[in-house]
């Protein structure tokens, strides 16, 4: 299981200890240090469309009225951390967030 999110999240750092806890073996993936490949970002958005774009960030805000017009793939490439976070690939599926369905999912 992969979690892709970056260290200073606080959502992401409730999610790993979660899924450790829950007894997941789990692999942290900070997205700055280690950026997406655009075969990643490609599947996040595939996976999830708009909805893997956090529009309520700072980083979203801050973006030009171009970057905002363009596609989810273009954001995330320009700026990783617009990202929303955390995103847990099992091996078999995608989930997105923290919430109680994905808590449920997830066995959290």
């Amino acid at each position: 299981m992969i979690l892709f999110g970056i260290s200073t999240c606080d959502t992401c750092k409730k999610a790993l200890k979660a899924l450790s806890a829950a007894g997941h073996q789990v692999t942290f993936r900070d997205i700055r240090a280690q950026p997406l490949s655009a075969a990643e970002i490609d599947q996040i958005v595939a996976e999830f469309g708009a909805r893997a774009i956090n529009t309520q960030s700072t980083t979203y805000r801050g973006f030009s009225d171009f970057l905002k017009a363009s596609e989810p793939e273009a954001q995330i490439a320009a700026q990783p951390t617009v990202m929303k976070r955390p995103v847990i690939h099992t091996g078999a599926a995608w989930y997105l967030g923290l919430d109680s369905a994905v808590q449920q999912a997830l066995g959290i």
